[in-house]
């Protein structure tokens, strides 16, 4: 006797072990949908709004407020 091997006599047993399987895979995949469909995020809740004001993409520094105003060439610094 195979010990892997479940006692039974007929084929019917076969039958109901291979569909007992198949509505366990079903059940699992049905309540996958459900979740799927009942618990995501819509679509709009998932795009991000941009904002009206556009960017300068490589500000300069003194645009940023990190160094003083561009002076014109011809003008000395100050202090000198």
């Amino acid at each position: 006797m195979n010990p892997f091997q479940l006692p039974s006599n007929s084929m019917s047993a076969d039958w109901l072990y291979f569909i007992a399987i198949l509505l366990a895979i079903g059940i699992g995949i049905a309540s996958f949908v459900v979740w799927f469909f009942a618990f995501r995020k819509s679509g709009k809740q998932k795009r991000k709004r941009r904002s009206r004001h556009h960017r300068q993409i490589n500000p300069t520094l003194a645009q940023t407020g990190g160094l003083p105003p561009a002076r014109l060439p011809g003008q000395p610094p100050k202090g000198v």
